[in-house]
């Protein structure tokens, strides 16, 4: 299959209005892409395994928002830059929205439904409400930083693939009462002190990253811009062990004028013979 017969084939189930044939296939999709018989080059192979880990739920997603292809923004030549990427969000959050609301993973007013199941939230982010769990931790991340959510979810892939001790797991999809599409994750709960922003800085040089920016905590390899580093999102156990809880994680890209050199492809390769 090549890779445009594959987006025709995703288009096509999405066009049918997920029915359970096309449920099937999508499902087989996602576990041919989970053993990597199906090469995502967005990914390197380890930013694949690291969307594995968030879950079905994650790459089905991930693979919807990828069909929003360049086919369909070449529909409007006309429009640039941020409405152009408010566009392709809603277009990117209507596909996620059909399948989950026909799977079962979609929750009308998110933050309403969290609080009668989990409480009051026990703090808030510049995108994301959090919600105490016991052992763990319930998120709704908003699409503020990332208006797409393919960039969302890539978010959450690199962050797996980085910081697998607290990796996001993708429970649904929903929107806030005020409309915003939000994505539901859940999360170990890490429990210990915060660092400075020098121990901070140390501790990316060591996992190979280079200090950009100190003021807004950015930090960058050719591959992962790396930023929102600070001493709330990085915690240090009481066994010495250093967590990143939360961070700004995302495919380094010429566009970001951090050294990126990487691109955001949606090719993808099957290595077999199936549909």
């Amino acid at each position: 299959m090549s890779n445009q017969d594959f987006w025709h084939s995703i288009h096509s189930i999405i066009d049918g209005g997920f029915t359970a044939n096309g449920l099937s296939k999508l499902e087989s999709y996602a576990e041919q892409f989970i053993t990597q018989r199906l090469v995502y080059k967005r990914f390197s192979p380890a930013e694949q395994y690291g969307c594995s880990m968030g879950g079905f739920t994650n790459v089905i997603a991930s693979l919807l928002a990828g069909a929003e292809t360049a086919a369909d923004r070449d529909a409007a030549p006309d429009v640039g830059g941020f409405k152009r990427e408010i566009q392709r969000g809603a277009k990117q959050a209507k596909f996620i929205e059909q399948w989950a609301r026909t799977v079962g993973c979609w929750t009308e007013c998110v933050e309403d439904a969290l609080s009668r199941l989990l409480g009051d939230q026990i703090a808030e982010g510049g995108e994301a409400k959090v919600y105490d769990h016991g052992a763990t931790l319930v998120k709704a991340i908003g699409l503020d930083y990332f208006i797409q959510p393919i960039l969302a979810l890539d978010r959450i892939s690199l962050h797996n693939t980085y910081f697998p001790e607290t990796k996001l797991k993708v429970l649904g999809f929903g929107r806030s009462t005020g409309g915003d599409f939000k994505i539901v994750v859940e999360q170990p709960f890490i429990e210990g002190e915060h660092m400075t922003d020098e121990e901070i800085a140390l501790f990316a040089e060591n996992i190979g990253f280079e200090l950009i920016n100190p003021k807004n905590w950015t930090f960058a390899t050719p591959e992962i811009y790396l930023s929102d580093l600070h001493d709330e999102n990085v915690i240090r156990s009481k066994e010495g062990n250093i967590f990143v809880v939360d961070c700004d994680i995302r495919i380094n890209t010429p566009g970001l004028r951090c050294g990126g050199v990487r691109s955001l492809t949606t090719e993808v390769e099957i290595n077999n013979g199936d549909n």
